[in-house]
């Protein structure tokens, strides 16, 4: 498949030692492949759900990312792999949109209203309801 990410040996060379060891429950996924998912998903913007499938389940990649997350493990991680390769490639998202110059509002800027409670106190000016109680009704 087609751009696909994955660590290459020195970045899993530096991550490696900080990985957590030892956790109950039932054996982990492959390590290298589940965290290439994430940075996957990370880097492509993708859908959880919609990880590729050679990752690995993508429940298994949202939990991993989650519950590391919750843990602090990834500063750790990317910390560890700007250090094993300080001059590689660094990007920011700066995306911008343009608005048409009319986009903040109409000609002539916000128009004042009037507040419910003051508009409330007042005599009705519908034509309509004041016709209807003013007309008896033709029940007969």
């Amino acid at each position: 498949m087609a751009g696909e990410f994955w660590l290459d040996d020195v970045q899993w060379s530096a991550i490696e030692p900080l990985l957590p060891r030892g956790q109950p429950g039932a054996p982990r996924q492959d390590d290298r492949r589940v965290i290439s998912g994430i940075i996957h998903v990370l880097k492509v913007g993708c859908r959880w759900q919609d990880c590729p499938a050679i990752y690995g389940p993508p429940t298994t990649v949202y939990n991993r990312f989650n519950r590391w997350a919750a843990r602090g493990i990834w500063r750790r991680l990317f910390a560890a792999l700007v250090e094993a390769d300080p001059g590689g490639v660094q990007m920011i998202d700066s995306t911008t949109a343009k608005a048409h110059r009319s986009a903040a509002g109409g000609k002539g800027g916000p128009t004042a209203r009037r507040s419910a409670a003051r508009a409330a106190g007042e005599r009705q000016k519908s034509m309509l309801l004041s016709m209807a109680a003013a007309v008896p009704s033709r029940s007969t």
